[in-house]
């Protein structure tokens, strides 16, 4: 056994990192081969308290710290990566069920760009910024926003990106000057331990970062109840709405970003042999586990018949097969009930006159979570499969007869996480995508947006609240504060404003006067306005 191969053979061993119940465990199951890899202990709802408590407790040193040495801390994440980013690649695989490609592409390099992104922009990020004089008459008083951390931040992060997801959002959190608590995916522990791994390497003082393993169901009673000041989750809608609810208890704000129905358009002067080979790239890659991948089709009916021939092709030549082999191209979907889930769309849309149009093969004999790659046609929007989130790897194809037909059916739903356009003409697809109904719209690709450091990412309606990465993602780590300062104040005899007590009529006519300067009628009612303004103003130099 290679030297590799031992590090991650005792990274997926029994492990025991702090003193909780030993009566209840969290199992991981390899999704390709239903072997058993780890146990970890679960924590308790004590253990966030304190976990809570001590992130409070340590956070203002830790936002006090200069940015430059934060971004030290941080800038070894990236360290670590490098170092171990085949190993990450493997257990991410061997946890998740997805390729190795997959995770090195979508996962493993992503994060290790976000750091560089993030340390570099942070400065930027959090500088103060000046506002404009909004009145000549009060220019005096000089204005600035200042961004300020929440405190203690909680992320609840999911099972379909383990790794990258959650990754993203510790290090904004972390570089904003909060303290950081992160409960990953039951379904993911191993990979939830190496992301830990990951950010315990760079040295970090005690309690600034801590880790939660907690079943889902609990944890975010758990984090909300314990008072974390903000609280990032991503899941599923119903579980959303959840914690909004509970959250309006004590009044903590959340982002949640909680699936997609995403709907990819095809224009008919579109390169098809691209539209097609993206479609299966988005709507199949990760066993079609992704919130912003390929869900519908709507093509153009000129060109219907043109790209379901290439897609049925690409569709059917995918190799399924156990993530960890260099030559599988989709792996295993990661728990039987999101199988059992895809199943149920599939078949209400053939019970309602659909058709499989083209499907992949899967392994035979083994115990692995493989479904086939699925295209449907003749669906429409009473099947499940067109009006939810499948997560799985499966796509309704429609023809439709204009554009506009195409982007009234793409906002036919509850959820606008992200959309695509596919068109030669980029500056036609592009007036097309603002018109969908989604947070973040591609032109000739799909399902990448999530990939870029720069981009902020979350969607419309049912989709959540609030965005994660990009400079408006990092603002969601900080609470703007707005500093006024009256610079006419460092004059010694400027005793007080105008307008403080005690009153008298001259301040009643000086404010009026001030109204009347800027929109009176006429050159003499504005004269008149700031002569009365002017003797009001005169105020501030006496004392009374």
């Amino acid at each position: 056994m290679n030297s590799q191969a031992s590090n991650t053979a005792k990274r997926l061993e029994v492990v025991e990192e702090v003193p909780v119940s030993p009566k209840e465990v969290t199992i991981c199951t390899n999704p390709a081969t239903g072997e058993v890899i780890a146990e970890y202990p679960v924590h308790t709802v004590e253990d966030v308290i304190n976990a809570v408590k001590n992130a409070r407790r340590v956070q203002p040193a830790w936002q006090s710290l200069p940015l430059k040495d934060k971004t030290q801390y941080v800038m070894k994440f990236a360290e670590y990566i490098q170092k171990h980013s085949s190993e990450i690649a493997e257990i991410i695989s061997k946890d998740n069920g997805k390729t190795l490609c997959d995770a090195m592409v979508a996962e493993v390099a992503p994060a290790a760009l976000a750091t560089g992104y993030y340390c570099k922009n942070a400065a930027k990020f959090l500088k103060d910024r000046k506002l404009g004089i909004g009145n000549i008459m009060l220019m005096y008083k000089r204005s600035r926003i200042v961004r300020v951390p929440y405190g203690v931040v909680g992320i609840i992060s999911p099972w379909n990106y383990p790794f990258a997801i959650p990754y993203s959002e510790v290090v904004m959190g972390l570089l904003a000057g909060n303290t950081v608590i992160l409960k990953a995916a039951s379904e993911t522990q191993v990979v939830g331990h190496m992301l830990k791994e990951c950010v315990e390497y760079a040295g970090l003082p005690k309690h600034v970062f801590t880790y939660i393993n907690m079943p889902g169901s609990k944890a975010g009673d758990a984090f909300i109840d314990a008072g974390v000041d903000k609280l990032f989750f991503t899941g599923s809608v119903p579980i959303g709405k959840y914690l909004m609810k509970k959250a309006s208890e004590k009044l903590t704000p959340l982002v949640l970003e909680l699936g997609g129905n995403d709907a990819m358009i095809v224009c008919d002067d579109a390169d098809l042999y691209r539209a097609a080979c993206g479609a299966v790239w988005a709507g199949m890659q990760n066993s079609g586990q992704s919130c912003g991948g390929v869900e519908r089709i709507y093509v153009d009916k000129k060109v219907y018949h043109e790209f379901l021939a290439i897609l049925k092709q690409r569709v059917e030549g995918l190799r399924i097969g156990e993530g960890i082999n260099l030559t599988s191209d989709i792996g295993a979907m990661t728990t039987r009930k999101q199988m059992a889930t895809v199943q149920e769309h599939i078949d209400d849309a053939l019970a309602k006159g659909a058709k499989i149009f083209a499907q992949s093969k899967v392994p035979q004999n083994t115990k692995g979570n493989f479904m086939p790659c699925t295209v449907l046609t003749n669906v429409s929007h009473n099947m499940l499969v067109m009006k939810d989130e499948t997560f799985g790897p499966v796509v309704g194809v429609m023809p439709v007869e204009t554009m506009d037909e195409a982007i009234a059916l793409a906002n036919d739903s509850n959820l606008g996480l992200t959309g695509s356009v596919w068109s030669k003409n980029r500056k036609k697809a592009a007036e097309i995508g603002r018109r969908i109904m989604a947070g973040a719209i591609s032109i000739n690709d799909h399902l990448m947006t999530h990939g870029l450091a720069e981009t902020p990412w979350g969607g419309f309606k049912e989709t959540g609240i609030g965005r994660t990465h990009g400079d408006i993602g990092f603002a969601e780590m900080t609470q703007p504060q707005v500093v006024v300062d009256d610079i006419l104040s460092a004059i010694p005899f400027a005793r007080r404003n105008f307008w403080w007590h005690p009153f008298e009529k001259m301040q009643y006519d000086g404010m009026k006067g001030l109204i009347d300067v800027f929109y009176g009628k006429g050159l003499g009612k504005r004269f008149i306005g700031f002569y009365r303004l002017s003797k009001a103003f005169f105020r501030t130099f006496t004392k009374k």
